[in-house]
Parts: C-alpha cells; structure tokens; sequence
C-alpha cells in the first residue's frame, strides 16, 4: 500500500504510494505526533501551518490526494469522497509506524477525521475537530447563508462587500482550478472575525497566498457526498476537543455546539475573536489550549 523510507518522521517532505496514488506529507517541529488535515476539499495545505503548535509537537501536515503535490484520482474532479480521504490517512498512520496519534482535521478535514475516529478509534489517542459540523448538505447550507446575511448586515456600507457576495454566488460555478481559486480568495473576508480592520494588511497576504485544485464534491458516480454524523457521534470512544471561532460564517457555533453535545465528555473551545481560521487568528490561545488537550495525562 506505501512505499516506505528510512524515516517517515524525518522532518521536510515525505510522498507514499496508496493504491497507487502519491500521498504527500510534510513534517514539521519536535514533541508528540499530530496529524493534521486540512479542508476544502481543494485547498492547498499551507494555509494550516501552525508555527507555535510546531514548537511543542510534531505535526504531519497531510496533504489531502488530489490538491497540490499529491496524484489525483482517476475520476479528478470527482471521486474524492470522505470514505477515500480517510483510507489515504489510514495509510499513513500505517506508515507512520505509531500506535495511536492525535489527529486534528480543520473544515473538511474535520469530517475526514470525525469519521476515521469513528471507524478506527484504536489508532486514535484524541481528536481535535476544528470548524467541523456534523452534517453537511442542504441544512448546513442554510444556516450557513443566514451567518453570512449577518456578515453583510454588519458591513452593508464597505465597498469591497459586493465582491465577497459574488464569490459566494459563484460557488455552484466552479468548473477548474482557477476558478476555485478565485472564487476562494474572493469570499475570504466573510472568513475573518475582522478582515477590514487593524489586520487588512496581514489578512490580505495570507488571503493571497491561498492556493486551491477544484474538487466537485461529488462521487464517481457524479453522487454528493453529503455527510450526516449525528446518529453515529454518540458512539465515538475517543476523546474530543472542538474548537470553532465565534464569527465563523461556515461552520459555526451552532454546529460546535452540536458536536459537544453529541459527542460523550468532548471540550468545547470557542475563540471570540476568531472566524474561520482561529490558528492565524488567535494563534497563542488556539495553540496553548490545543497542546493541554493533546498532552493531558502525559508523564
């Protein structure tokens, strides 16, 4: 299933072969292991760096299959569905060569962790789901599009709002690449507890720098993936912290609400002044109450 190297920990960038696919992943900082997911689906890895986290753990960045470095399926655009996502990390918890690991999936990679924690909880040691929800399709959706009418309301006289409502109409358009990502820059400030602010400058670069590959969300057989977890969390054996940012437009505190309750003895981490990307956000915070929650109990 992998082809393996001398050191799969060795920190820098590592590729394994799945089902004969490259799977691609980026090692970072010294302490207990971490894996990390991060979402989309499409976006490039990068954006999840979390340099104070590196400073106490080891973190795996996965690169998900499909988006920057890693192959593409045979199906691209279609095809990536959660079930695939987590048998690509399956394998590199195999690769890894480690008992258990903590995992930390953000957006779209909370729902691959959510449901690899669910079906192999054995190799788990914890579950970090950040900007997660239990569900998706149309009653995500929803409440999604009410969280950004309250973003417009907030912001209704700032020139640049327009913008930020086109991309979000353009999201179903999306047909390649480019289009990702420019539909993903442009809906970026409804993103940010405060993008037009003090931090514009710094917001403006990290919005620049964010690269993206066009998923369809859909499965081979051009199906939705749409996920509903509600039913199953309460049977999740490992322990859980949910972390989601007060402001976030598109997995919002209803849904981090939602996941706590469902999920026996999780901790609920809501940053005040944080949207959707609480690591950039409110990095000290973010990173000191995921380390206590990865390293509790440790000797």
């Amino acid at each position: 299933m992998s082809t393996p190297v001398s050191d799969p920990l060795s920190q820098g960038t590592h590729i394994i072969e799945v089902d004969g696919v490259a799977q691609r992943y980026h090692v970072h900082g010294t302490g207990p292991l971490c894996i990390a997911h991060s979402g989309g689906p499409g976006i490039f890895w990068e954006y999840l760096r979390m340099p104070e986290l590196e400073q106490h753990l080891t973190v795996v960045y996965l690169e998900p299959v499909g988006t920057g470095g890693s192959g593409r399926l045979h199906s691209h655009p279609h095809g990536y569905t959660r079930d695939r996502y987590s048998r690509f990390l399956h394998a590199l918890v195999d690769h890894l060569g480690v008992p258990e690991v903590h995992l930390l999936g953000h957006s779209h990679g909370g729902f691959v962790v959510q449901h690899f924690a669910l079906r192999h909880p054995d190799r788990v040691a914890g579950i970090v789901l950040y900007e997660s929800a239990p569900v998706t399709g149309p009653e995500h959706g929803a409440e999604a599009m009410r969280l950004v009418q309250e973003f417009a309301a907030r912001h209704a006289d700032h020139p640049d709002l327009p913008g930020v409502l086109g991309a979000f109409q353009a999201i179903s358009t999306i047909s390649n690449d480019e289009e990702m990502a420019t539909v993903v820059r442009g809906l970026l400030p409804a993103y940010f507890a405060e993008y037009w602010g003090d931090e514009e400058e710094t917001w403006a670069a990290f919005r620049a720098s964010v690269s993206c590959t066009h998923i369809s969300g859909l499965d081979e057989d051009l199906v939705p993936d749409v996920i509903d977890d509600r039913h199953e969390l309460g049977t999740l054996a490992v322990p859980a912290l949910v972390v989601v940012g007060r402001h976030d437009v598109i997995c919002g505190v209803r849904w981090a609400e939602e996941l706590d309750k469902l999920i026996p003895e999780s901790q609920l981490l809501i940053l005040e002044n944080s949207g959707h990307f609480g690591h950039v956000e409110e990095p000290e915070r973010f990173s000191r109450e995921v380390l206590e929650f990865m390293t509790a109990g440790a000797v």
